[in-house]
């Protein structure tokens, strides 16, 4: 599956929420909810679990789960932004204390929150790299320790094709952009977000999980079945008890069973 084919299954995917205007109200709902809105975290992970078996979203049910699920991966990014977000808020200190406390501080402190501002943004992109891989790789697995398996989801990355990662990376971001400038749309533009906030999140879940599957085989699906062995033909049928020998009908001379004649008294058998 080529860039084009994941985004344009994913689009067709995720427009199939349509069919069930009663399921995308309530995830709409759902999402403008605090704390409520892991549920929709949690439906994006049942997205990535299920593809690419199904070919349809899956139905909302087990509220509860999916509220467990959408956590793990709250936590999970959580954990992998937190010391850029520790470098970034001290960058913006030290800009802070330089502007508003002493001037002979200004120029140490003001290096200083530049250089943890830089360092911040560049590891929080870096790790962002990693870190759309190892959500999904933790959902498959069904494993929260396997979001940090950073080897595994090093190798999972190099199978894909770290060109063909970025690329994708690069158009998610794209697209994340567009959806996220609709909210700029006078008078309407805050409705048509709260519609498309979920229909993104899923339509990002089925490509993450697209991607993923270049390099790993879904799980679930029975392996292909054995070649048929080549034919053997069958033994030769066995020769117990059957003679090698006898006797002549007329001398009784002991000759060799296919014997027509004997050769001791030339007798016809």
């Amino acid at each position: 599956m080529d860039l084009s084919q994941i985004i344009g299954n994913s689009f067709e995917y995720a427009k199939k929420l349509f069919s069930d205007l009663g399921r995308l109200a309530i995830l709409v709902v759902l999402d403008i909810i605090p704390i409520v809105n892991l549920i929709v975290l949690g439906y994006m992970t049942r997205v990535v679990k299920e593809t690419p078996m199904s070919l349809e979203p899956p139905p909302l049910r087990d509220y509860g789960d999916m509220f467990i699920q959408g956590l793990k991966v709250a936590i999970a990014i959580f954990l992998y932004m937190l010391v850029p977000v520790i470098l970034i808020v001290l960058g913006v200190g030290a800009f802070i204390f330089a502007a508003f406390g002493m001037r002979m501080f200004y120029p140490a402190f003001g290096a200083m929150g530049i250089g943890l501002l830089i360092v911040g943004i560049i590891l929080a992109f870096a790790i962002a790299i990693i870190m759309a891989m190892a959500i999904v790789h933790m959902v498959k697995n069904n494993s929260f320790g396997k979001a940090f398996a950073v080897g595994e989801i090093l190798g999972i990355v190099g199978k894909i094709g770290w060109g063909k990662y970025i690329l994708w990376l690069i158009m998610m971001f794209i697209i994340a952009v567009v959806v996220g400038a609709i909210g700029s749309i006078p008078l309407i533009g805050w409705l048509i977000s709260l519609i498309v906030a979920p229909i993104f999140s899923v339509f990002f879940g089925r490509s993450a999980a697209l991607i993923y599957s270049q390099a790993v085989p879904p799980l679930g699906v029975p392996p292909a079945p054995p070649a048929p062995p080549a034919y053997v033909p069958p033994p030769p049928p066995p020769t117990v008890g059957v003679p090698t020998v006898k006797f002549c009908v007329h001398c009784g001379a002991q000759i060799a069973a296919e014997a027509v004649f004997c050769p001791k008294c030339g007798g016809r058998q």
